[in-house]
């Protein structure tokens, strides 16, 4: 797997390149100096799995330089690392994977690698169902969320959807396990694709806006912060 190392220190550089290739995973690793040197090499952030990104850099900063990869390159998972932990809040606006420490990185990088990896295979599973346009076989990363209308179910994936005569609890327990969350009877979305979740409103990062049920909020909100390992 390509990995991007960004900070504008060649010693952290250096040192982060090092715990990587200890991490027991066969891995490419480019290095950046700059927050523009990243964004000038695009092509090849786009083949990154993971983007390690110092938040303190001169010019364009960790912060800005995400919200440029996640415009472009949104499957891309970042890590912000940074030597300053009050960070973290930016870093869940920009759609940062996980924010590490610089400090901590010997105790953490590992187990965070471990948990992207884990994420990115589940991403890469391909589920097929037998929809009214046919047999289709689709990334669980590229389905957005599931929609009850009238007796069909509808499933949104960027620029296409697909329709399915099955019901909606069959559809949640055969996409069990792969990142997805019952927010509705009508709704089973997945979590990869949700901005934020606040006031009984859930917001997509396709700006697409749905109302979560007062009854449902906390477990919705509780699977939401396990998936992003918030606990």
């Amino acid at each position: 797997m390509k990995i991007a190392v960004c900070d504008d220190s060649r010693s952290d550089r250096g040192a982060l390149k090092a715990l990587l290739n200890t991490c027991g995973q066969d891995f490419e690793i480019r290095e950046y100096g700059s927050g523009v040197e990243l964004c000038e090499d695009m092509g090849y952030v786009w083949e990154c799995g993971i983007v390690f990104l110092d938040i303190n850099m001169d010019g364009a900063d960790g912060l800005e330089t995400a919200r440029r990869i996640k415009a472009e390159c949104p499957k891309v998972h970042i890590v912000l690392v940074t030597a300053y932990i009050n960070y973290a809040l930016e870093g869940y606006k920009v759609k940062a994977s996980r924010f590490l420490l610089k400090d901590d990185l010997e105790q953490t990088l590992s187990e965070c690698v471990d948990d992207i990896l884990r994420e990115i295979r589940q991403e890469e599973q391909v589920v097929e169902f037998g929809f009214v346009e046919g047999n289709k076989r689709l990334r669980v990363g590229d389905i957005i969320y599931i929609e009850t209308n009238r007796h069909k179910n509808v499933f949104y994936t960027m620029g296409q959807t697909y329709s399915i005569y099955k019901k909606m609890d069959e559809l949640e327990k055969e996409l069990a396990g792969m990142g997805f969350v019952r927010i509705h009877q009508s709704f089973l979305i997945n979590m990869r694709y949700i901005e934020k979740i606040s006031s009984y409103v859930m917001v997509l990062t396709t700006g697409k806006e749905i109302s979560v049920p007062k009854a449902r909020y906390p477990e919705v909100k509780r699977q939401y912060t396990l998936f992003k390992g918030a606990e």
